[in-house]
C-alpha cells in the first residue's frame, strides 16, 4: 500500500499542477495545448541547472555533509527556474494568440512541434547525446528526503504515516500540492481571478467594467506556462531519474485530459489526477504491485498482457472523455481572440 499510494502521488502530481496550469489559460479565454511542449521545455531547464549546480562547489559540499535541507533548496530552485522559463516560453503562444489574433490551437500545436526539435538540439549541443542526465549520481540519491533528513535511525521502526507520507518522497511533490491548493484559492476567491474567469466567459461585459481583457489574457497564459514548465522538471525529477530527453510520455496532453474531466474545477480536477496517477502507476509498475499484501499474488500474474497494462492510462482517457465531454462546461470565450470594437 505505501508503494502504491508513493507512485500515484508521483504520477498524480505533475498531471495535477499542469492540469491547473491549462485551467487558468483557459478560464483566461486563452486554449494552451502547449502544455506538452512548455512540459518538455521546462523539464529541459530544471534538469539543465541541476545538472550546472552539481559541478558548483557548494552543491557537492551539501551533499557530502548530508545537509538535505540544502539540497531541498537546491530543488526548490530548480522547480523556481523551471517556472521561470516555462513562462517565458508560453509568451510565444501568448504574442500569437493576443497580439496577433492567430489561431490558438495552431499556436499550440506549433510550440509542441518546437519544443522537442528545440530541446535536443541544445542537448546534442551541451552533452553530445540524445538525453541530458544529472552530471553524477541520480535524483533519489540527491534530492529524495530519507530516514537521515529527519534523524530517523536505520533500524528505528516507523508507522505508516511516516512510511508513506514522508520517507522517500521527494519533497517538490507536497510544493507542487501546497500551490495547487493556494492558486485554486486565488482563481475562486480573490478579485484577480474573478477578473481572469471574467475575461474567459465574457470579454466584452469585463472590459466595460474596466478590466484590460489582454492583460489578464497575459496573466492567465504566463501562470499557465510557470506551471507547466513547472510540472515538466517535477515529472522528470520523480519519474526519469532526473533526465530530459525530449519528451514527457505524454503528459502534456493527459493533463488536458484531466482539466476536461474535472470540468476546469481545481477539487474535481484533483480527484481525476489521482485516478490518472493510479492508472499511470498500475501501467508503470504492474510488476511489482502486490494485490494481497504478502507478495503472493502480483498483478503480474493474472496473465494480462504487459501491453495492455501500458495502454492503459490512455484508453482510460479515451473512455472517459467519451462519456464525459458532451457534459462538459468550457469556458464560453476560449479560443476567440478578443476584439475591443465588437460588442
Amino acid at each position: 500500500m505505501t508503494f502504491l499510494i508513493q507512485q500515484t502521488l508521483i504520477y498524480a502530481v505533475p498531471l495535477m499542477i499542469v492540469a491547473l496550469a491549462g485551467v487558468f489559460a483557459e478560464r483566461s479565454g486563452i486554449i494552451n495545448l502547449a502544455l506538452e511542449g512548455i512540459m518538455i521545455f521546462g523539464a529541459f531547464i530544471g534538469v539543465l541547472f541541476v545538472r550546472v549546480m552539481q559541478q558548483a562547489e557548494v552543491f557537492q559540499a551539501a551533499y557530502d555533509a548530508g545537509n538535505w535541507i540544502a539540497l531541498q533548496g537546491f530543488e526548490l530552485l530548480a522547480m523556481l527556474v523551471a517556472a521561470i522559463f516555462g513562462a517565458i516560453f508560453s509568451l510565444l503562444l501568448s504574442f500569437a494568440s493576443i497580439n496577433l489574433r492567430a489561431d490558438q490551437t495552431i499556436g499550440g500545436t506549433a510550440l509542441n512541434l518546437l519544443a522537442p526539435a528545440l530541446v535536443l538540439f541544445l542537448i546534442r549541443i551541451i552533452a553530445n547525446q540524445n538525453t541530458l542526465q544529472m552530471f553524477t549520481g541520480d535524483s533519489a540519491s540527491w534530492f529524495m528526503l530519507k530516514r537521515s533528513t529527519f534523524g530517523i535511525d536505520r533500524r528505528a521502526e516507523v508507522d505508516f504515516f511516516t512510511n508513506t507520507f514522508l520517507l522517500k518522497v521527494y519533497i517538490a511533490t507536497y510544493v507542487c500540492i501546497i500551490l495547487f491548493v493556494i492558486l485554486s484559492i486565488i482563481l475562486y476567491k480573490t478579485k484577480f481571478g474573478l477578473r481572469l474567469r471574467a475575461c474567459g466567459e465574457n470579454p466584452q461585459a469585463a472590459d466595460s467594467l474596466g478590466i484590460n481583457v489582454y492583460r489578464m489574457r497575459y496573466a492567465g497564459t504566463t501562470i499557465s506556462g510557470a506551471l507547466a514548465g513547472m510540472g515538466g522538471f517535477v515529472y522528470a525529477l520523480t519519474t526519469t531519474n532526473c533526465a530530459a530527453d525530449g519528451s514527457v510520455a505524454g503528459f502534456g496532453f493527459l493533463a488536458l485530459a484531466v482539466m476536461i474531466f474535472g470540468n476546469w474545477k481545481p477539487l474535481n480536477i484533483a480527484w481525476s489526477a489521482l485516478l490518472f496517477g493510479l492508472f499511470k502507476c498500475i501501467a508503470a509498475a504492474y510488476s511489482s504491485i502486490d494485490i494481497n499484501g504478502d507478495g503472493v499474488f502480483l498483478l503480474a500474474e493474472l496473465g494480462i498482457s504487459s501491453h495492455l497494462y501500458r495502454m492503459l492510462p490512455y484508453l482510460i482517457t479515451l473512455i472517459v472523455l467519451a462519456f464525459t465531454s458532451k457534459s462538459s462546461r468550457a469556458p464560453k470565450a476560449e479560443g476567440i481572440p478578443y476584439d475591443k470594437g465588437s460588442r
